[in-house]
């Protein structure tokens, strides 16, 4: 393994107080290793240790991530500098792999969706440095899930111990761990790292009490909605189609290339609209297309038979579980942003009995669609014990905000 920014590898034998770490690190050998390619991790053996964990998603497979580093998307020209960790219980590089994560040197907070400008904003006025800082988290994805790749409660807590370990010898301010699960959370908890809440909208193919069976087809879940949200989503629908608008679905290899051609030139259209610049490349979209192909599903809309909007969804077969990302058109068509992202596809799930569709970061507007408010958690460690002490009280304040804007939102609630 190479050297950046005089970053250090090394065993770690939590028999010993050598060590260092506290002593509720499991009596056992670990082998922390650090990598600064991710492509040159074997692909097998990190794919089974996320099927081993809690909340596997796509995301974090190997070939997305791998994807990310050749593509240039997420590399150091970028802010992203790779420094994934692995955990093996023996001391020779053979050794099985018990724990993983996909970490990264970031020296901005873009593409994360856990903002954090502020701290470091109030970070470099005191005349420290905030940056680089160490995140765990999928680049440009804020999909809950496991972060902690691990195969028993004792490496995930060794693993995260490696990371504060780590973070705090080389003297960075921070450490994150970015939209975790409940088994990353409380291992997060009980290292005492900070807790930060966010809500995103997801929505649940099943009747709003939890207590019904799947919905039969897309009018079962409109007759759910109450009056007023059931007739605005039969109006957007309407209005698209009575433009001209149709839609087509197409999953895995039935993407043809000129889709995914034209899916990008929307896709960056969308941030040239907001003066941004795109972070995906196309060739990172070419590469999951060959490496990923039945995780990926795109809705085409066609005016006239011209193409004139795409939105690209991610899937997890095995869980049934959707995830809106991407989206764009090339034609200004009212409502058609609803109908791309939204009704089409959930009127897909419901015919394909999928159980969850995630609609990505923020937008109240998506409640309306029949998606509800779900909270998501992040953990960070801060090493500057008074800075500590000042973002826990702003989490404090902050988490009885989400916990007033929840409760606001649960009387919004879109169904009858």
């Amino acid at each position: 393994m190479g050297s950046n920014d005089g970053l250090k590898s090394e065993s770690l034998d939590t028999n010993g107080a050598a060590a260092g770490l506290p002593p509720r690190v499991p009596a056992a050998p670990w082998r922390l290793e650090l990598h600064e390619d991710p492509t040159t991790l074997e692909a097998t053996a990190w794919n089974a240790l996320l099927q081993a964990s809690p909340q596997p998603t796509p995301f974090l497979r190997h070939e997305f991530l791998a994807a990310l580093h050749r593509s240039a998307s997420a590399v150091p020209a970028t802010g992203w500098t790779p420094l994934f960790f692995t955990l093996r219980s023996g001391t020779t590089p053979d050794a099985p792999l018990e724990a993983a994560a996909a970490l990264y040197l970031k020296r901005h907070s873009y593409g994360e969706y856990v903002f954090d400008w502020a701290w470091a904003d109030a970070w470099q006025q005191a005349g420290q440095r905030y940056y680089p800082k160490l995140l765990g988290a999928v680049p440009f994805t804020p999909v809950p899930g496991s972060r902690l790749l691990a195969r028993s409660d004792a490496a995930r807590a060794a693993l995260l111990q490696a990371i504060e370990r780590f973070a705090d010898e080389q003297g960075l301010s921070s450490a994150h761990l970015l939209f975790v699960d409940e088994a990353d959370r409380a291992a997060a908890r009980a290292q005492g790292w900070l807790q930060r809440e966010g809500v995103q909208f997801h929505w649940h193919n099943r009747h709003h009490d939890g207590q019904g069976e799947p919905y039969a087809d897309f009018a079962d879940f409109l007759a759910s909605l109450n009056r007023d949200k059931r007739k605005k989503i039969q109006q957007e629908r309407r209005y698209v189609r009575e433009a001209g608008v149709s839609f087509e679905a197409l999953r895995g290899t039935g993407i043809r290339e000129a889709d995914w051609d034209h899916f990008h030139a929307c896709y960056v259209q969308t941030y040239r609209e907001h003066r941004s610049s795109p972070y995906l490349s196309r060739a990172f979209f070419a590469e999951v297309a060959q490496t990923l192909p039945e995780h990926w599903l795109l809705f085409v809309a066609r005016r006239g038979g011209e193409r004139v909007a795409s939105s690209l969804v991610a899937l997890d077969p095995e869980q049934r579980v959707a995830y809106g990302r991407y989206w764009g058109c090339t034609q200004d068509i009212p409502h058609l942003h609803f109908s791309a992202c939204y009704h089409e596809p959930l009127d897909w799930c419901v015919r394909e009995r999928f159980r969850r569709f995630e609609g990505g970061a923020q937008g109240e507007h998506k409640m309306a669609r029949g998606l509800l408010p779900v909270r998501t958690f992040s953990a960070h460690w801060l090493r500057h014990p008074g800075f500590a002490d000042a973002v826990a009280r702003f989490l404090a304040q902050e988490s009885a905000g989400i916990e007033a804007y929840v409760g606001e939102l649960a009387e919004r609630n879109p169904f009858k």
